[in-house]
């Protein structure tokens, strides 16, 4: 585990008070909620502390000016197909999707993220759900593309980590491997190979070549202990909540709460800096009796729009409440790691209806203080209203430049 940021500690070779190597990372987080939202409650207008929320986005009204609502976007390539699969499997690629049960989407934006910050944090990337995957098919489109949103490749989905003990043993389970081991001892078995080949002379530069590491290691060890490691640091540098228990929560609100704890906890400790939450599949199943709501599942309540449908939207919506709160609470330097995350919330269509010309997204947080917030940007009628526009823009604030990604070769510069 990584040693936590002092802020009143000096970095070591750091002169400059807001020095880059100093500076909390920008974090990425995409919430996913299947078939939409009412139809009348999904709106915003006014800006900072006069912005106005609709009813589905009431949870989020304390956080309004961390807020940015983005009105208008779609995904061109969602169009070309039928409804749910092939307007979901895409939604953070914007690739062509394959028909007639094949698996083909594309690298989404996360996973992008996640390579180009491969090798700072533990794990690359965090893939939570609280649904399984749905092997079937829909209107001539498999229903993996329903069931996830994290693409690795373009035939491979992310695996979706269902079971809240398990990605919290992938965050913290301390098994040491090959690549935790001291560069030293991992590389002992070679050298001693290597070793008995040289000449005596040689054999002699080897051992001081190897001695000479391990005194950078120790060295090394003692400035981490001294608070002097160069670079950022995060505020904690353990867990600070229990292992769950094994297996799935049977109840939807507790399984939900867990996933976001864990997504909490892994960027307060910078185990990860990317994170997916499939709160629910495009084609739910989900029943809701701690609401009231379990006469229906899901997908079938998305289309009578009425007020049992907005209480669960509501519920979906305090899931991203909840994690924009607990980050809030947490100072980084001058920022709280709310203001050094993207917290990115959506669906594949707007209402249950499956229309999908333009898409509800809702983003919190400002990206290592890059994004403006506390706005409404209609892009509603404008040339450049792709959702991969919006990605390129995120990317760029996450520190990946990219010329063109999915459909789009023009990030949205409002952004």
């Amino acid at each position: 585990m990584a040693l936590p940021w002092l802020e009143s500690v000096p970095v070591w070779g750091d002169d400059k008070p807001k020095n880059s190597a100093s500076e909390a990372p920008v974090r990425f987080a995409a919430l996913f909620s299947g078939n939409g939202f009412h139809s009348k409650e999904w709106w915003a207008r006014g800006e900072g502390k006069q912005l106005e929320l609709g009813k589905v986005l009431d949870p989020l009204k304390p956080h309004r000016e961390k807020l940015l609502f983005l009105r208008g976007l779609y995904n061109q390539e969602a169009l070309i197909g039928g409804i749910h699969s092939c307007q979901t499997g895409n939604l953070l690629t914007g690739a062509h999707l394959a028909p007639d049960g094949e698996i083909r989407s594309g690298i989404s934006c996360d996973q992008v993220i996640a390579e180009k910050t491969k090798g700072a944090t533990k794990v690359p990337s965090l893939v939570l759900g609280t649904e399984p995957s749905i092997a079937a098919i829909h209107k001539n489109y498999s229903m993996i593309y329903s069931s996830h949103i994290s693409w690795s490749s373009a035939t491979t989905p992310t695996p979706l980590e269902l079971y809240p003990a398990l990605a919290f043993d992938r965050l913290f389970r301390d098994e040491v491997g090959r690549a935790d081991k001291s560069v030293l001892d991992a590389v002992r078995e070679d050298a001693t190979s290597y070793k008995n080949k040289v000449s005596t002379a040689d054999r002699r530069r080897l051992d001081e070549y190897l001695s000479s590491v391990r005194e950078v290691e120790q060295r090394i060890e003692q400035a981490g202990k001294g608070g002097r490691l160069q670079g950022w640091r995060p505020t904690l540098d353990k867990p600070d909540m229990k292992r769950p228990p094994d297996g799935i929560p049977q109840d939807i609100d507790q399984h939900m709460r867990l996933m976001c704890d864990i997504l909490v906890l892994a960027f307060r400790t910078d185990t990860t800096r990317v994170c997916t939450l499939k709160l629910n599949n495009d084609h739910s199943s989900l029943r809701f009796p701690h609401l009231k709501v379990d006469y229906m599942i899901h997908h079938l309540l998305s289309h009578t729009d009425g007020a049992d449908w907005l209480k669960v939207n509501q519920f979906f919506t305090e899931q991203v409440a909840y994690i924009a709160r607990k980050l809030d609470a947490v100072q980084e330097g001058e920022r709280t790691l709310l203001d050094n995350s993207m917290i990115l919330f959506c669906s594949s269509m707007m209402t249950g209806n499956h229309n999908n010309d333009q898409l509800p997204v809702v983003m919190v947080g400002r990206g290592g203080g890059r994004i403006k917030t506390g706005r409404v940007l209609d892009y509603l009628g404008k040339p450049n209203r792709k959702m991969c526009s919006l990605y390129l823009a995120l990317m760029e604030k996450a520190g990946v430049r990219l010329n063109e990604f999915g459909d789009s070769k023009e990030p949205l510069a409002e952004i």
